[in-house]
């Protein structure tokens, strides 16, 4: 799934949320993959504290407690964008594939092995046989058909994760363990479809799959490494360990994420052992980390993050079926405008003061963690820091100063543009301040809209710039396929799986011809095109590549995998390693047993390109800058 950080900065998607090359696997290849390349384990100082427990139940000793600076959208797989409601799906369902963590090549999952027909139309998926449903059912091929044909024939279904099967052409299941896939076109994301496995026998009973929030029924039936047990909205999620997971138990016996709305108390309580680990929203701040960094107990993890930070730009909000909506400023229809603006942005301060070297400065669309798609502008197309020839932009589109030195519209009416911003997120609100002195200057007024849910106003189309940011995947089909034009929603009433309502031709041509390409060379080049057109619209400006800043207790957790194992990130991964290979503290077990492995997690500073095999792919849908990413 994909993970979005500003409607949930994604998704995750994810993270809208939201895969990669096309190996064959064999089933022994994950444990082997797992294995290799993982650093010896944290070893704790002192008697462990007993984490912080959830508002209601039972709960055993070894209980992992995660806090988060994000809500979560919903607990159906078919609809969470958000980068904790993804990162939570994870954990309840399987995929047919996953990333491995230490260079995020495809490995098995669900699916054992898989294979192409010669012309690469028919794809043929092994089944693991024997895996169970937390009920005890089995699971089957039939029921990974069934999840693919209903995002099929059910637009409801389709709403996080539809872009994987928009070039199915049909789906069956000859038998428990193999499962057909047959596309209308070669497809390069075989071997990355991010899409969570649902049981048949449980959701062939769900009537409105767009209304539908899996969130009454306790526990949730799933065949992840956890179990969803209970559930709080604006609270907390509970979920217990799978004993049957297939790659093994997880060493925790509880996992739960509580909802921190300050994130400043979310550190409080890391420091007080009331929870075992805190990432922010998704990052800690500078002064936050460093705070932390003296601390006896407490691990700051510092290292190459997944997700951009950006100011996306309202392009003029339109409905598939071409009605128009919402109340973008018409002056930013102007591609000399919108340029203008981001030539007055200088990305070095934001590093400098915003992020305190925190994170690298902002180029293409896609994080240099991703060498093999990574891309950057040349130095005659590049929207460098220049306000006098941002002024000059303006003056050439007609928006020249009032006697006041304001910038006058097509209207007469000074130009002031509203910004949403997250409330929850301190860096929006230091990047706003910024952009009122720098815009100020050029004699644009900028109105901050800090909003605890920045996602109505979104869908709506009523805003002129919003903080945007999602954590990309591996493979890069999903945050490509966020800006295309069937990507908006099929009626202003409905929900897309749109980023910000961009719609070019040039660009859904570059989609196209990339998700039909198998070479991963030719296909990473063609991603770069697309990156290259995405940066001259100027409707998206990316202003840093955060790092993962995060922070755990080491009198509770003794050793936990990073993603990538050399230096990555906690919080967030695109697969359950984290948290279904943290070992307690208090564990005799020091390696985590034959299914878990732990790494040592440093203070890690600088960028750490990992080319793995497979492509990136942007985070879920639309969720909050938290997620989105």
């Amino acid at each position: 799934m994909n993970t979005h950080d500003q409607h949930g900065r994604g998704r995750a998607r994810t993270g809208p949320g939201r895969r990669r090359t096309r190996l064959l696997a064999a089933a022994g290849a994950a444990a082997l993959a797992l294995a290799s390349g993982l650093a010896t384990p944290v070893t704790a100082a002192a008697q462990p504290a007993r984490a912080a427990q959830a508002e209601e139940g039972e709960h055993s000793d070894k209980v992992l407690t995660v806090a988060v600076a994000q809500s979560v959208d919903s607990l159906s797989p078919f609809l969470a964008v958000k980068l904790v409601s993804t990162s939570i799906g994870r954990l309840m369902y399987e995929y047919l594939t996953n990333y491995d963590p230490k260079d995020a090549h495809p490995v098995p999952a669900l699916a054992t092995k898989w294979e192409p027909s010669p012309d690469k139309l028919t794809w043929t998926y092994t089944i693991r046989s024997g895996v169970k449903w937390s009920d005890g059912q089995p699971v089957t091929a039939e029921d990974a058909a069934w999840t693919f044909n209903k995002m099929m024939t059910d637009s409801g279904a389709a709403t996080a994760n539809g872009s994987f099967v928009g070039n199915f052409a049909k789906v069956t299941a000859p038998g428990p363990t193999q499962l057909v896939i047959r596309l209308k076109k070669p497809q390069a994301t075989m071997t990355a479809l991010d899409v969570p496995i649902v049981p048949k026998h449980i959701w062939e009973k769900v009537k409105d799959f767009s209304k539908f929030n899996n969130d009454k029924t306790f526990p949730i039936v799933g065949d992840g490494p956890f179990v969803l047990t209970d559930y709080k909205a604006d609270s907390y999620v509970r979920l217990k360990a799978n004993k049957d997971f297939w790659r093994g138990a997880p060493k925790f016996d509880e996992l739960v994420f509580r909802y921190y709305k300050d994130q400043d108390a979310a550190v409080a309580a890391l420091r007080k052992g009331e929870v075992s680990f805190v990432a922010g929203s998704p990052s800690l701040t500078p002064a936050q980390a460093a705070s932390l960094k003296g601390d006896k107990n407490i691990h700051v993890n510092d290292a190459p993050g997944r997700r951009f930070y950006a100011l996306a730009t309202n392009p003029g909000a339109q409905a598939k079926n071409g009605q128009k909506f919402g109340d973008g400023d018409p002056s930013l229809l102007d591609q000399r405008v919108r340029h203008a603006l981001f030539m007055a942005v200088d990305r070095k301060t934001i590093i400098d003061k915003v992020f305190q070297g925190h994170a690298v400065e902002g180029q293409g669309y896609i994080p240099p963690r991703f060498a093999q798609y990574f891309w950057k502008p040349s130095a005659s197309q590049e929207l460098a820091y220049d306000p006098a020839k941002a002024a000059q932009l303006l003056d050439d589109a007609g928006y020249k100063k009032n006697g006041d030195g304001k910038r006058v519209g097509k209207d007469g009416k000074p130009l002031n543009y509203r910004v949403l911003c997250h409330a929850t997120d301190p860096n929006d609100k230091a990047v706003g301040k910024y952009l009122q002195e720098w815009w100020g200057k050029l004699g644009i007024g900028v109105t901050l809209d800090c909003l605890d849910n920045v996602t109505d106003p979104w869908l709506a189309g009523k805003y002129d710039l919003a903080f945007d940011g999602w954590s990309v995947n591996p493979d890069p089909d999903f945050v490509l396929s966020i800006h295309t034009c069937a990507a908006r929603p099929q009626t202003p009433k409905d929900t897309g799986a749109t980023d910000n309502f961009i719609c070019d031709k040039t660009y859904d041509e570059l989609y196209a011809k990339q998700l039909a390409e198998y070479d991963p060379a030719k296909r990473a080049d063609i991603v770069k095109q697309m990156e290259s057109r995405l940066y001259d619209l100027g409707y998206m400006n990316v202003m840093a590549y955060p790092n993962a800043v995060e922070a755990y207790r080491t009198d509770q957790i003794k050793s936990i995998t990073t993603m990538p194992s050399a230096a990555g990130n906690i919080y967030g991964q695109d697969g359950y390693w984290s948290w279904w290979s943290a070992v307690p503290a208090d564990s005799s077990d020091s390696s985590g047993g034959s299914s878990s492995t732990g790494v040592v997690i440093g203070i890690v500073v600088g960028v750490v390109v990992v080319a793995g095999l497979g492509v990136l792919f942007a985070v879920r849908r639309r969720s909050t800058a938290e997620d989105r990413e």
